[in-house]
């Protein structure tokens, strides 16, 4: 039984020519920053408040094995203690009671397991895992999070899809750090 009141995001931080990732996987280019003098700031009580409504993550095998280099370089689990579901059919190490391994139908396991368990569901890598959530309808939103930097190549937010999805821009904010945050409502 699916929860009309499950809310399904891909969110994806990104450089301004739309790669999460460079083509090796590294994603040293997002400790970059600019100032923006009339941006927001990213108040730390604000954060914390906004994450403490995402009750569950869901991500792609390589986006939980970037995950876990950040984690052993001391950088710590960006995922708190929420539910965090990692789609692989490979074997990956578990490092914490938190972290759930599927492989199967991704509609079946939204809409049968996700939604009816979860209100606020938050996809959060990669690209391939991103674009087939839309393939499938799945996504009520996009939140798109711009670092200002051009890196040429790489892997892209998107893999390719099959049909235009249409967007209805709900909210942008920027930031100071130079950073952009666009939410996109999915439109049905």
């Amino acid at each position: 039984m699916e929860n009309n009141n499950s809310q399904v995001t891909i969110h994806m931080v990104a450089s301004l020519d739309g790669f999460i990732a460079r083509k090796d996987g590294r994603v040293d280019w997002m400790e970059t920053s600019d100032e923006f003098a009339d941006g927001e700031t990213m108040d730390p009580g604000f954060v914390e408040a906004f994450l403490k409504t995402i009750d569950c993550y869901v991500m792609g095998s390589r986006t939980y094995e970037t995950a876990l280099r950040f984690e052993a370089r001391g950088l710590g689990w960006a995922y708190g203690d929420k539910t965090t579901f990692v789609l692989t059919s490979r074997e990956l190490p578990r490092t914490r009671d938190t972290v759930e391994f599927h492989s199967g139908d991704l509609a079946q396991f939204v809409n049968g397991r996700l939604r009816p368990a979860f209100h606020s569901i938050w996809f959060v890598g990669g690209g391939v895992v991103s674009a087939e959530c839309l393939r499938l309808k799945l996504a009520d939103e996009v939140r798109y999070s711009i670092l200002p930097i051009l890196i040429g190549d790489g892997i892209p937010f998107f893999d390719k899809l099959d049909r235009d999805v249409a967007l209805h821009l709900a909210e942008v904010k920027a930031y100071k750090s130079g950073m952009v945050g666009l939410r996109y409502e999915v439109r049905r």
